[in-house]
């Protein structure tokens, strides 16, 4: 049985770096994993081609093909955006969330392709993620409240502030670490069943472990991508709300 190391070096056919890419910034250095960074890129320009599909030539009366799909998302990204907030302060928000959806369920469905990996294995990514809701929820709380939405820290009791401030604080650590963990513990199951194979490892690129955990997997990416979503419309609506 293979180790976990020898099962990402023997299927490493794309010659990916093992070292970090560094930056130095002043007195600070800055770390970046080229792997994640690449399959990011690779990421971005499906869900741009899958965009550009679905849009091209659109039919109102006979949606076929990519289009059917991605309307079907759009419905239901804005009925779970109209059932937590109002649909007027919701509209802004609606493509947000579909954006984050897609990227997502690409991320993380892409790392089932043999040789490949997700994005949203790598925990820099998903908090990269969680910090664009962390940011929305004040974006759009000062939008709608003005700076009356920090009287919330207030309530019931002054005393009180220092459990919401962790709690704002911990909602982007719990979005981070719930998709990141979901996805890397999927992928790491997969090396672990190809070092399981031994010598049949270099069959189709690993495709035999990929296809034994692929409805699986599918169904947890569709989920994560989903909880995603989901709680950052539930933290949004928070913040927007009469009675936050």
């Amino acid at each position: 049985m293979l180790s976990i190391e020898e099962v990402e070096h023997e299927l490493n056919i794309w010659g990916w770096p093992h070292d970090t890419w560094d930056l130095v910034v002043g007195s600070t250095t800055l770390s970046f994993n080229p792997k994640t960074l690449i399959m990011t890129w690779i990421t971005m320009i499906l869900v741009a081609l899958f965009a550009i599909a679905a849009t091209r030539s659109m039919n109102m009366r006979k949606p076929k093909g990519a289009q059917n799909i991605l309307e079907m998302v759009w419905e239901f990204i804005r009925g779970l955006v109209n059932e937590n907030m109002d649909p007027k302060k919701g509209l802004v928000l609606l493509p947000i969330i579909i954006t984050y959806f897609i990227f997502i369920l690409f991320a993380n469905l892409i790392g089932l392709v043999p040789t490949l990996s997700s994005p949203t294995a790598d925990y820099n990514t998903t908090f990269g993620l969680a910090l664009c809701t962390f940011f929305l929820i004040y974006i759009f709380g000062i939008r709608y409240k003005g700076l009356g939405y920090f009287k919330h820290y207030l309530k019931p009791f002054v005393f009180f502030l220092p459990i919401t401030i962790i709690e704002d604080l911990t909602k982007p650590i719990t979005l981070t670490f719930r998709l990141y963990g979901n996805i890397y513990a999927g992928e790491i199951l997969i090396a672990v069943l190809l070092g399981m194979l031994g010598g049949w490892l270099h069959v189709f690129g690993g495709f035999i472990a990929s296809v034994a955990w692929l409805s699986f997997s599918i169904f947890i990416g569709c989920i994560q991508a989903f909880i995603f979503a989901m709680l950052s419309i539930v933290y949004v609506s928070q913040a927007v709300s009469e009675e936050h």
